[in-house]
């Protein structure tokens, strides 16, 4: 595949290591660096490319030149990944996103940036997908559900259609949604769940059907948004 674009990678845990093996492997994108802040700098080089400390960034790698892709998995209900994304927007830098070539994504789906969707996914008639959001291997979104920004859906989801996944929300394997479900920003379930009514916000859900058990806000130590 030619390389028509040229990518700075912020983050150096497994998740960046493996988001830029999938940019290398099968997108446009040259990756050339990866890029994390000073004080979690472990290493030199990861992949063969250099390490540069993100406040060293713009003046090596300059955003007229690069574009940037924030690779950290959930932590803190996604906060984490979402202050890269912030950080590197405010910088000036366009943030890429990747679909993979063996995912089936319908020609009306819309997908903003920094969001990355792996094998194997079935996206659907008029899907919308925020930024910076992360669908793992093989899930299944249902024609005009809306995902929004921050979220990370796990690997064998069944989100079926009209529903909604509000903000920075984490959806475990194997959980599913019945039609035209809203499902409350800020949320977790957990694997295996299956969410058949709508949602509070900054909540934990296990169980089929899903039950709360506990505020994620007090959970993860976050504050709403």
């Amino acid at each position: 595949m030619t390389k028509e674009k040229k990518l700075i990678v912020y983050g150096i845990g497994e998740t960046a290591e493996m988001i830029a093996d999938y940019f290398i492997q099968d997108s446009i994108y040259e990756v050339v660096a990866f890029t994390v802040d000073k004080e979690y700098m472990t290493a030199d080089s990861l992949l063969g490319l250099p390490i540069i400390a993100f406040d060293e960034v713009v003046a090596k790698y300059p955003p007229s030149e690069y574009e940037m892709f924030a690779a950290a998995s959930f932590g803190k209900i996604n906060r984490i990944r979402t202050s890269m994304y912030q950080k590197g927007k405010a910088l000036g830098y366009k943030f890429a996103s990747y679909v993979n070539s063996h995912a089936f994504v319908w020609h009306n789906v819309e997908i903003g940036e920094n969001t990355f969707i792996f094998e194997e996914n079935v996206i659907q008639y008029k899907v919308k997908i925020g930024n910076n959001v992360i669908l793992w291997s093989g899930n299944h979104i249902g024609h005009q559900t809306i995902i929004e920004d921050n979220c990370f859906i796990s690997s064998h989801v069944v989100i079926s259609g009209f529903c909604v996944i509000g903000s920075s929300s984490f959806l475990g394997v194997n959980s599913s949604f019945n039609d035209g479900v809203k499902f409350g920003k800020d949320s977790i379930i957990g694997n295996g769940t299956i969410i058949v009514r709508d949602t509070e916000p900054g909540s934990i859900y296990v169980g089929s059907p899903a039950k709360r058990i506990k505020s994620s806000y007090e959970a993860f130590g976050v504050e709403p948004e």
